[in-house]
Order: C-alpha cells, then structure tokens, then sequence
C-alpha cells in the first residue's frame, strides 16, 4: 500500500496491543512509533514516546479487555498516563483508538446507586487530553455516544461478518436462515445484520430472540420468539465473554429444532468457563474478530471451531479518513 499523503501520523500501541497496532500500522504503510514501557518493583509503571510528538497528530491503540497478563484496570490506566505524556509533549492531535472499550456494558442503571461506569471512562479519556476516541461495536451506540464531550467514531466489523457468515453457510441454507438475537436487547444490532445479509443474498431473512433475564450474575429465560424450526440459525451479539448466554440461546434454538447454529460476536472477551460453552455441541461454528487476543480458550477448539476474523483492514481506512479528515462512516458505511 502506497504511504499516507501529507506528514503521516504517527501510532503507537503499548503491551499486548503491539500485535494489532503493527497489522493496522501496515494496512496504512506506516510502521509503529518506538516507546519506552517501564515496570517498577512497587507496581507503578510509565510509558514515554521515543520519537517527538510535537504538532504531530498521534494515534494510541490498545483494546481494554483484561488477560492473564494484565486486568482491565491496568491497561486502562497505562493508556491513560500515555495519553496525557503525549498532550504534555506538545502532540497537536490525540487520538484514543480503543477496538474493545472497557466497561461500556454498565451504560445505565439497572439497581438503585448503580454506577453508569461507561461515562466516567469517558470523563477519564477527556480529562487527560484525548481529542478524540475510536472503537469498534460498543455495547451500546447511543450511550457511547452520549457519554463523551469530544468527537467519537464507532466502526463496525458487520462487512466482516457478512462476507464471513456467506462462505460459512451452505447455498442450500440460503432459503433456510434465520438471524438471532440472544437477548431483546440486541435486536437493533441484529436487524442490521438481517438486512445485509438479505441484501447481499438478495432474499428476505427472518429474524428471532431469546428471552433473557440477569439478576445477581446469574442468567435464565430460554422462550424463543421467531421462525427457527429447520433452519440454520445465525446468532450475533457484540462480545462473548463466559459464553454462558450463547451456549443457553443455541441449546434452545436446538430445541426448537434449528439445524445448525452458528455464532458470531465481535469481541472474544473471554472468561473462565468460556473454554467449556463454547465447545459444547449445539454450537457448531464461532465467527469473532481479533479486538481482543483470545485467551481462556485452547488451541485445539480455536483450530477446531472459531474462525478469527481480521480488523486491521477496518481500522486502517477509518484512521486514513480521520486523518484526511474525511467523514468515517461514508468510507465504512453507517453504523
């Protein structure tokens, strides 16, 4: 790919980002910025550019999905810190590319004193100079949207899916689909997928829903509302993450005599029990992106039953626009 016009950003991408920060660095025929990431023996930590930022615009990529390695909390707060040393250092523009965006799952109250945590992340992001913020399907558009006082982008990986989930269906399944929501709350996330799928078929496709219930962590509800008897049914939700929900939706889909199920979610967060869901029978395919490393889950099922799924390409042309200053969802397509 031909380099960027103009001076070029320049992208940087701390820890565990490395991997996916160089893929989309390439995509944009850029190579990563050089910092520094220093430990120390009390816990406390820094990072530091190695190259100047000064009146240079800078992208910061680093999905904030626990591991083994580091928790959620930590990485939130190294990118933090590596924002706020970039505005010091004179950076003209600071851009938050965030592909998973931590604790956006908790966007309103559900119990009396609940915390509304995706704001405050958006309060910390603004509070230490970050111009912008990028991520791919948030767990709720409206309230990402709502929470910031600065620009965002919301990219999704939906094209991803559909040219995936078509080589991954049998063409005598094509008459035989039907979309899924595991819950009444994705049902709008769903609807879009429906309508790509149809389009690119060119053929209607019904959609369904589980009902689902959460109380105290635990879930339950498995009513299904929709056409999925004899049907290959295609579950989509934004992120796994114990794989609880999908193993209870396809065990019901199952029941109500759908032939295969196949699951796709943007986000692999996974958990411990993730391992066990995933791989149980009435699933027969799992289609994710790689916004997170999937850890919890062995190579052998990874190998045997997911299909991992490229962001890189997606990321790449929406910071080449943001940069160019072109509007991001003309170039990627509505939200």
């Amino acid at each position: 790919m031909a380099p960027m016009a103009r001076e070029a950003p320049l992208i940087f991408a701390p820890g565990s980002g490395r991997a996916l920060g160089e893929r989309v660095a390439s995509e944009m025929g850029l190579e990563l910025s050089e910092l520094e990431e220093r430990d120390f023996d009390d816990g406390e930590h820094k990072i530091r550019p190695l190259v100047t930022v000064r009146r240079r615009e800078v992208f910061v990529l680093h999905s904030l999905a626990g591991d083994e390695g580091e928790s959620v909390n930590d990485k939130l707060c190294r990118l933090l810190f590596f924002l706020g040393g970039l505005r010091d250092a004179g950076a003209h523009r600071v851009t938050a590319v965030v592909p998973y965006l931590c604790y956006s799952r908790k966007d309103r109250k559900t119990k009396t004193r609940d915390p509304i945590t995706t704001r405050y992340v958006a309060q910390l992001l603004e509070g230490v100079g970050t111009d912008s913020v990028v991520t791919v399907d948030v767990h709720n558009l409206a309230a990402f949207q709502n929470a910031f006082r600065r620009p965002t982008e919301h990219v999704t990986a939906r094209p991803l899916f559909v040219e995936a989930l078509l080589d991954e269906i049998r063409d005598e399944e094509y008459d035989g689909l039907v979309v899924v929501s595991p819950d009444a709350g994705g049902v709008k996330r769903v609807e879009q997928l429906r309508q790509a799928l149809a389009e690119a078929l060119e053929r209607e496709i019904p959609s369904a829903f589980l009902e689902k219930f959460r109380s105290e962590g635990v879930v339950s509800g498995k009513a299904v509302v929709g056409p999925v008897e004899g049907r290959t049914a295609v579950m989509f939700d934004d992120l796994i993450s114990s794989g609880g929900t999908l193993r209870r939706a396809a065990e019901a889909l199952r029941d109500r005599g759908a032939r295969r199920v196949v699951a796709a979610a943007t986000h692999g967060v996974f958990s411990p029990g993730a391992e066990e869901n995933l791989g149980s029978e009435s699933l027969e395919r799992v289609l994710i992106t790689d916004t997170v490393s999937p850890g919890w889950i062995s190579e052998d099922l990874l190998e045997r039953k997911f299909r991992v799924l490229e962001i890189a390409p997606v990321l790449a042309r929406a910071l080449r626009g943001i940069h160019a200053g072109d509007s991001i969802q003309e170039i990627l397509g509505r939200s």
